[in-house]
């Protein structure tokens, strides 16, 4: 886009005392009669570009014009490039990574110091997942309708949404739109969704209220739970719910308390941990989770 590279030129002549055309427009692959116009263009909107021919000459920002490279500071422009980074790590095309290119190369002197932080929103299903954000992205762009099968506990069905953002929440992707059918804002899960499409129908576009990603909106609670856990799972219990959800008896044992709100999640998550959790209760789960025992012994019994 014109204006992404008006900003890419005019970040790089300012970390930069010169660049040529050649090189710019090598940089953002275009041609060098697209590169003049551009900066005709940045000089009508009142930057002060020299342009020299000959040895020695190039394309720079006159010196009593410098904004002084203050804009952003070295730990800015890597906090910048730590959020590209995340966003390519999902990325089915070299957007990010050509964007990051197009700054750092006329920053490599500005930026100092290692890289400090890291972020990968990528998972197990990246070669999955990245067309998705793909189709979605491009459908938000052009204000088309997606339409996809979704699979929920209540069952399968087609949805028709109007997409207006994608949330990255709780270690997963979603995306926040208008579902026709059910004539409301919809949080879909992306590893629900199969053979998303963009449609040619567009949409015009409404008052979008931001999604409540709270926790009490998602997780109200309402199960109140309390179970024994052995001693060795400390480490889940911390890492999932944090180190004060249970309370050491004097057995050693880890008499853990939250409130959960689905049935069928708890009892699930608590059958992963085997014989090392005890429900107390409710009495309902304890009873389920005997019962789902007693078929498994009678599946697995040796004849």
């Amino acid at each position: 886009m014109k204006t992404d590279r008006l900003i890419g030129i005019l970040s790089i002549l300012l970390q930069k005392e010169k660049a040529t055309a050649p090189e710019l427009a090598e940089t953002f692959e275009v041609s060098r009669r697209t590169i003049h116009r551009d900066i005709e263009t940045l000089c009508r909107a009142g930057i002060p570009i020299r342009t020299a021919q000959g040895t020695g000459g190039g394309i720079r920002i006159m010196d009593g014009y410098r904004m002084d490279r203050t804009i952003l500071t070295s730990k800015e422009m890597q906090m910048i490039l730590a959020g590209l980074r995340s966003l390519d790590s999902v990325s089915g095309s070299r957007y990010y990574s050509q964007l990051m290119e197009k700054l750092q190369s006329g920053s490599s002197a500005f930026i100092s110091g290692r890289d400090s932080m890291l972020i990968d929103l990528s998972s197990w299903y990246r070669s999955s997942l990245a067309p998705k954000i793909g189709v979605i992205q491009r459908a938000i762009e052009n204000r088309n309708h997606l339409e996809f099968r979704y699979y929920a506990p209540s069952g399968e069905s087609i949805r028709r949404i109007e997409p207006y953002y994608l949330v990255f929440k709780w270690s997963s992707w979603y995306v926040w739109g208008w579902c026709v059918q059910r004539e409301a804002f919809r949080l879909f899960k992306l590893n629900r969704m199969d053979g998303i499409s963009e449609t040619d129908r567009p949409f015009d576009g409404r008052t979008v209220p931001l999604p409540d990603l709270s926790n009490e909106k998602i997780f109200p609670g309402g199960i109140r739970v309390k179970a024994l856990f052995e001693p060795d799972t400390k480490w889940r219990l911390v890492e999932e719910f944090g180190p004060h959800c249970f309370s050491e008896t004097k057995d050693g044992r880890l008499l853990f308390t939250a409130d959960y709100t689905d049935m069928d999640n708890l009892i699930s998550w608590l059958m992963t941990f085997g014989a090392k959790a005890e429900v107390l209760e409710p009495t309902e789960v304890r009873d389920r989770i005997g019962e789902i025992a007693e078929a498994l012994e009678k599946t697995y019994r040796r004849t």
